[in-house]
């Protein structure tokens, strides 16, 4: 992946062949943490998603970024790999996605604790929508990063939400109670927030590949690695 941050450097360190999980230093769930690990998910910290990562009894993988929050720094180079990104362009959430390949990548610890790295996160998720699957993960809901159409299959009256990262016109939808057919959203006008299924399968099909979250459940996690894997 062509990193956008030019004092970053190109090369992707870490490649995973497997669900990636990486964690950072927001609001994290340890029960979720250890059945990620249970699952063979592979997990990393974002800086200081390390002390999550120690606190739920895990070691992770690696922890990466400008390491500003990293306890002991030593004694977690003694047990794992640590890998300093000094540049300050990016937030260590990007530094973790440009240095890392993954079928699918879940971004835990990216929400909640500062509005600032929450919005920080969504503005990451726009950058790589084209080139990765990356579901943002906080205490309630997923929202998958989506470029161009997506389809699934949804309970009636399920909670659907369909955030505008940017201004973006849907072509139409299929299953949802409120269609969007020919229907500009913009996060600073109309937005797609809490629409329903219908029952059955959900279609979703932007005018282009501009991207967008779809926002569900958090009990819909392995539903969607499932579709992307």
């Amino acid at each position: 992946m062509q990193s956008p941050f030019p004092d970053s450097g190109n090369t992707v360190l870490l490649n995973f062949e497997r669900p990636l999980a990486i964690v950072g230093g927001g609001t994290v769930d340890p029960a979720l943490l250890r059945e990620l690990a249970a699952r063979n998910v592979a997990l990393i910290a974002a800086d200081g998603g390390a002390e999550a990562l120690d606190a739920a009894g895990l070691l992770p993988e690696a922890i990466l970024g400008d390491l500003d929050s990293v306890s002991d720094r030593a004694g977690w180079a003694a047990r794992t790999r640590v890998i300093h990104i000094p540049e300050q362009i990016s937030t260590d959430f990007q530094k973790a996605l440009y240095s890392t390949s993954a079928p699918v990548t879940l971004a835990l610890g990216m929400t909640g604790k500062r509005l600032d790295h929450t919005l920080a996160a969504l503005g990451a998720l726009h950058e790589v929508a084209r080139t990765r699957h990356v579901i943002l993960v906080d205490e309630v809901d997923v929202a998958l990063a989506v470029s161009g159409p997506f389809a699934f299959e949804a309970q009636a009256g399920e909670r659907i939400s369909v955030h505008p990262l940017v201004p973006i016109v849907f072509d139409r939808t299929e299953g949802l109670f409120y269609p969007m057919n020919d229907l500009l959203l913009d996060p600073a006008g109309r937005l797609g927030t809490s629409n329903e299924g219908t029952g059955g399968r959900v279609e979703i099909v932007p005018k282009d590949d501009t991207p967008w979250l779809l926002i569900l459940g958090r009990e819909r996690l392995w539903d969607l690695v499932g579709a992307l894997v």
